[in-house]
Formats: C-alpha cells, sequence, structure tokens
C-alpha cells in the first residue's frame, strides 16, 4: 500500500520556488527539473512538484506511514525557508494509493 499527500500552494513564485527546492535537495538526493516540473527521491519517500503561472502543486508518496511526517516536514520546513516573504500555508491532503 502507497501512502499519499498533497498540497497546493498558491504563489506566482511557483517555478522559482520549485526549482529552488529541487536544486537544494540535490545536494543530497536525487532531484531531476524543470522550469515546470521537478523529482526528488528522498530515502524515505518520493516527491513531486508541478507549477504553473499561480501554483505550486507539491505531491509526496512512501510505502510507510511513518514516513508521512518526515516528508510534510522536509518540504515545509525549506519551502518556509525560501519563501519567507510569503509564508505560505501548506495544507496537505492524504490519502492511500494502491500499489502500482
Amino acid at each position: 500500500m502507497r501512502h499519499s499527500i498533497k498540497t497546493v500552494v498558491q504563489t506566482e513564485s511557483a517555478r522559482k520556488y520549485l526549482q529552488q527546492l529541487c536544486k537544494h535537495f540535490a545536494h543530497k538526493v536525487p532531484a531531476n527539473w524543470t522550469e515546470e516540473a521537478g523529482s526528488v527521491t528522498f530515502p524515505y519517500g518520493d516527491c513531486t512538484m508541478q507549477a504553473t503561472e499561480s501554483e505550486l502543486v507539491i505531491q509526496c508518496e512512501t510505502g510507510e506511514p511513518g514516513n508521512i511526517a518526515l516528508l510534510k516536514d522536509v518540504i515545509e520546513s525549506h519551502l518556509q525557508k525560501f519563501a519567507w516573504r510569503e509564508t505560505p500555508q501548506l495544507i496537505w491532503q492524504e490519502h492511500q494509493a494502491a500499489a502500482s
């Protein structure tokens, strides 16, 4: 069973934040990105991001339900640092996804 969380951040700086997050994480874990999409592979789960002109969609997935909190914490803490002028509030939606 895969566990998944998703949040949507309303911001005009979505592409900037996507690139900052991916570049930062790439120093320690595998990460790939373009201006509009990114993915990061953490030891405890995977994260994908999509950016438009007005929002950043972040989705994380893990096989262990206990890792959801780790994924939330690492994404939130880093986004708060990069988006300190906006102080975005991340509201996560959790759901279980069938293993693929």
